[in-house]
């Protein structure tokens, strides 16, 4: 748990470093390293495909069975049908079932490569059973809170994603400065403060990215196919990540020398491979939905991603993943500040969401659910294009880090002010609903959420 400001700021430097030059210097490397991992692991995308593809209609039948069902209000849930929940399950089985083939077969030339860290597998656990209960037995929010922390727990304790802390505190503190010695009766007790502001760092993020997942999935379709965009600029970027992850500098290695590259662009295949074959089934309409359980798993593998881009103190990396998650980052926004200054309860649901309100506009022309869908999925292929493109642009060449960090301050302080003027809008204009029971707020799979 505790290390030494040298190696801390070895790792940093060492990181910063390699990105401030072309990754092997040769763009031609790069992409037969990434091609050769692809080829290595395509196995994991088909596993997670097929198997939701197929699995899908049979959970579909256990809900219909065990009456696990959405039924239609005509009001936030306009679908004209009942629709089964537990999508989630079998997207869950998908993930974990390519996981799992990943940590059985041998591929010779992923041998350096280290494989999915146990703690992530833990947490994919604790999260899909979270969402399954809130499903089926309508969860207290503060058990479901609990189970977010208890995959958030098993991911500090392996430390995925803490050293994200080391990137940001190394260049305001310095390296001499990250681990502190605590006087006691016995002897100087050193304090790791990377560990410990990294591990808030990964509560905050498990916490956010499963609840922000959680409301965008209000329309068929939508949260499935726009994470499916957002696993494909997060596998470009662990694809980026691979050529100076595979040379002999310390900086770019864990511990016994194993990248965790594999381990990144095995998670991106499964999540990728899972939403698509989730997708035809949920895509308007919709014959099932995720629940709970899928879209707090989905958020929750997004996270995971994001953080292990700063597994070395590669922070600018990380902001290029919030950037192509920012659709769901920029609802969840909106619905908070929207909440807050209306003085209801952040549980509390209402119809004034993104979709919502682009789903009105279209109908104005005649539109509907699947070109609000549609038109959500361009959104959010541009901000993956824009997180990837930054990302290739360090990587690639000598435009410096602290350029990500501008961009992305820039983008979501926009993002921020213009859910306060919208939120102040709708509060002269139309009313919060009244907070409705936390098991109807919080299953957010229905056609109009």
């Amino acid at each position: 748990m505790f290390a030494s400001p040298d190696e801390y700021g070895a790792e940093i430097n060492g990181a910063i470093a390699a990105d401030k030059q072309p990754i092997l210097g040769d763009l031609s490397a790069l992409t037969a390293g990434a091609m050769e991992l692809m080829n290595s692991y395509v196995f994991v995308f088909l596993a997670a495909f097929l198997l939701t593809l197929l699995i899908t209609p049979v959970v579909r039948r256990v809900a219909i069975a065990a009456n696990i069902i959405d039924h239609p209000d005509f009001d936030r849930k306009a679908h004209a049908y009942p629709v089964a929940y537990l999508g989630g399950v079998a997207v869950f089985l998908g993930i974990l079932f390519a996981v799992g083939l990943s940590y059985v077969v041998e591929i010779e030339s992923s041998a350096a490569y280290a494989p999915v860290p146990i703690a992530i597998v833990i947490g994919m656990v604790a999260i899909a059973f979270t969402g399954f209960a809130d499903d089926v037995w309508g969860w207290d929010p503060r058990l479901k809170i609990a189970g977010q922390l208890v995959a958030a727990a098993a991911l500090a304790i392996e430390e995925v994603g803490v050293r994200v802390a080391a990137g940001v505190l190394t260049p305001l503190i310095g390296a001499e400065n990250l681990v502190l010695m605590i006087p006691a009766p016995g002897g100087a007790l050193p304090l790791d403060i990377v560990y410990w502001i990294g591990t808030g760092l990964i509560a905050v993020f498990v916490l956010g990215g499963c609840n922000a997942a959680n409301l965008i999935d209000g329309l068929d379709g939508l949260l499935s196919g726009v994470v499916a965009i957002v696993a494909v600029g997060l596998l470009v970027i662990s694809l980026m990540m691979l050529p100076a992850e595979g040379t002999v500098a310390s900086a770019h290695l864990v511990d016994g020398g194993e990248s965790l590259a594999g381990a990144r662009v095995i998670l991106c295949l499964a999540l990728l491979g899972a939403v698509l074959g989730f997708l035809p089934h949920n895509f308007n309409p919709a014959s099932i939905f995720l629940g709970d359980c899928g879209s707090l798993l989905i958020g929750y593998m997004c996270v995971v991603i994001i953080l292990m881009f700063g597994e070395h103190g590669q922070t600018h990396l990380v902001f290029a993943g919030l950037i192509i998650f920012a659709l769901p980052i920029i609802d969840t926004t909106l619905a908070i500040i929207r909440r807050w200054l209306a003085g209801v309860s952040m549980a509390a649901s209402d119809d004034q969401h993104l979709h919502h309100q682009l789903k009105r506009a279209f109908a104005k022309s005649g539109g509907g659910v699947k070109r609000t869908v549609l038109t959500l999925y361009g959104v959010s292929a541009l901000f993956a294009s824009v997180g990837v493109a930054l990302a290739a642009l360090v990587v690639t060449s000598e435009l410096r880090v602290r350029f990500i960090y501008v961009i992305t301050l820039v983008l979501f302080s926009f993002i921020a002010v213009i859910a306060v003027k919208a939120a102040r809008r709708q509060q002269l204009r139309i009313p919060v609903e009244s907070p409705t029971s936390e098991h109807a707020s919080s299953i957010n799979h229905s056609t109009v959420k």
